[in-house]
């Protein structure tokens, strides 16, 4: 379960400075690494982007998003189109060229002052940089679609967990097509997240400690070998949280506030697998939790399942696995 005191109290000057609210801090606290983070995020999470990154965003063909819908349930998603959809014009905003489709579960939920998080990631290079920020101008009519990003946080992110991929001449012509919502996890659904290496999950945190830099919504990346996410059962699901910047985003949003939508994406289909639910942290070591590698686990259990089939446009085809799992040891599929 998450730890059941916070272990850290914030005065308000440093609630409005740091990069980091109180329920980052008290992860960081857990895992020891807040001083040293103290001092690494006010330096690398920007309040504006470099030009390293706003050329790298103009570059790419899909945008991982997360976002709150009406009812204030965190998901993941993600926003497609053709490179330059996403182009930078000032360091201080991001404009997107898209808007999540009818079919998706955060179809709508792109308003002015919306709290939005942003994930580019390049397969093929493991390339990955991240900006969160509130939404500014919104197009929802006509072949203009898209939003105004007011960039809030700007941060790199190193490529660890990653597995490439390359796109392929294969697009899917089909449009998306919603599945009826479920509240457990069929056998296809549990097939695909067992084989599944790479995840994305959105988070959000607007409660005490909350400033304009360090609250909001946030989505990241989750890789592993096929089968690093464990189907319990119908309901619930576990993954191992190994290594990273200790910055801990995620898991300090859920330590807050424990909901959590996560997308599957099958890119060969094109499908995607949304899963909203509720969050916990389990504070084991690898020897503990069986996988070799892992600080902790993270427990999700599910309350409600979206499947949208050709979500994706590009069909991709895997290349090599990230070398950062090779420390992750090995376990048996689903």
């Amino acid at each position: 379960m998450n730890a059941p005191e916070n272990p850290v109290r914030q005065s308000p000057s440093l609630a409005e400075s740091s990069p980091f609210h109180t329920g980052e801090m008290a992860v960081q606290t857990l895992a020891g690494s807040r001083e040293a983070m103290a001092e690494v995020g006010a330096r690398v999470i920007r309040l504006a982007m470099p030009d390293q990154h706003r050329q790298f965003f103009a570059q790419l063909p899909f945008l991982v998003m997360g976002a709150l819908d009406a009812h204030g349930q965190p998901w993941a998603t993600l926003l497609s189109g053709t490179p330059g959809f996403a182009r930078s014009p000032d360091p201080t905003l991001l404009r997107v060229n898209a808007l999540p489709p009818s079919t998706d579960p955060l179809h709508g939920a792109v308003t002015t002052g919306a709290s939005i998080g942003l994930l580019g990631l390049e397969p093929s290079t493991r390339r990955r940089n991240r900006v969160n920020g509130t939404v500014g101008e919104v197009d929802a009519q006509g072949d203009s679609q898209g939003f105004t990003l007011h960039v809030v946080q700007s941060f790199g992110n190193c490529p660890q967990y990653i597995r490439k991929r390359e796109v392929t001449p294969q697009t899917h012509d089909a449009p998306p097509l919603a599945e009826p919502s479920q509240t457990s996890l069929d056998d296809d659904a549990q097939w695909q997240i067992a084989s599944a290496d790479t995840f994305f999950i959105a988070t959000h945190y607007a409660g005490e400690g909350a400033s304009a830099r360090s609250a909001g919504t946030d989505v990241s990346h989750r890789g592993g070998k096929p089968g690093f996410v464990r189907v319990e059962d119908a309901t619930t699901l576990t993954w191992p949280d190994f290594r990273g910047n200790a910055f801990f985003n995620t898991l300090g949003n859920l330590y807050a506030n424990p909901r959590a939508g996560v997308v599957f994406v099958d890119f060969a289909s094109g499908d995607f697998l949304h899963i909203a639910g509720d969050a916990e942290i389990l504070w084991h070591d690898e020897v503990q939790s069986g996988f070799e590698g892992a600080l902790r686990l993270v427990r999700l259990h599910v309350r409600e399942v979206r499947r949208v089939r050709s979500a994706l446009p590009a069909a991709w085809r895997e290349d090599e696995a990230s070398p950062s799992l090779e420390r992750t040891g090995a376990w048996p599929t689903a």
